[in-house]
């Protein structure tokens, strides 16, 4: 999970030691001797960066998901059934999945935390803890926890096989306003929150 990088026309807001661009998270994955094979891009928005300034051998999917509302039902099914068919095409590699909404907090933080216990049947409190600590600032929007403490913990693999999920290099629309990003989500904020950490299978971290 990590914080979303930026293009090059956001770089005048920022000092340059708190920019973040697409290369520089290419970069440090590859510093740290690890291969990034999928990114999320939770933003309700499409114009932090441009898929297309990605490595070709990345795959990229765009899950519209507004911020500070709990994702829905569609919402959720779409994220799992996303990491689940990169997981199963790619079980004899060790790619990475990145991902990412504004801050890399919430959205990113409850859809992670919802496959950790929907899919691997990890306790709702536990998967917090571990994404909380492993990412290096706590999911801060109570009503996000709140429904992931409302969560069963049984694992459910309904209608998330993946078998119908298409790979992208643009944004897939499903709502009416995808360039609309709620006002709390500027850069003055981003800048603040911590960069990327990545979660290995197994529930093994690394934090950057």
């Amino acid at each position: 999970a990590f914080k979303v990088p930026l293009k090059k026309s956001f770089e005048w807001r920022l000092a340059p030691d708190e920019r973040f661009s697409p290369l520089d998270l290419i970069t440090q994955v590859k510093e740290q001797k690890e291969e990034l094979g999928l990114i999320i891009d939770l933003t309700y928005t499409t114009h932090y960066y441009e898929p297309m300034e990605l490595p070709d051998t990345l795959q990229y999917c765009k899950i519209l998901t507004m911020g500070h509302k709990v994702p829905n039902h569609a919402i959720v099914s779409k994220f799992k059934s996303t990491v689940k068919k990169f997981l199963r095409e790619n079980q004899h590699n060790d790619k990475l999945i990145g991902v990412h909404c504004t801050h890399g907090l919430n959205r990113t933080g409850y859809l992670v935390c919802r496959y950790l216990i929907d899919v691997e049947g990890m306790d709702p409190n536990r998967a917090i803890e571990l994404f909380n600590r492993c990412r290096g600032h706590p999911i801060e929007r109570k009503n996000y926890i709140s429904a992931l403490r409302k969560t069963s913990g049984t694992r459910n693999h309904h209608h998330m096989d993946g078998s119908q999920q298409d790979w992208m290099k643009g944004p897939v629309g499903y709502a009416q306003s995808p360039d609309y990003e709620d006002a709390d989500y500027g850069p003055q904020n981003w800048k603040h929150a911590p960069r990327n950490f990545l979660l290995r299978r197994g529930g093994r971290s690394q934090k950057r």
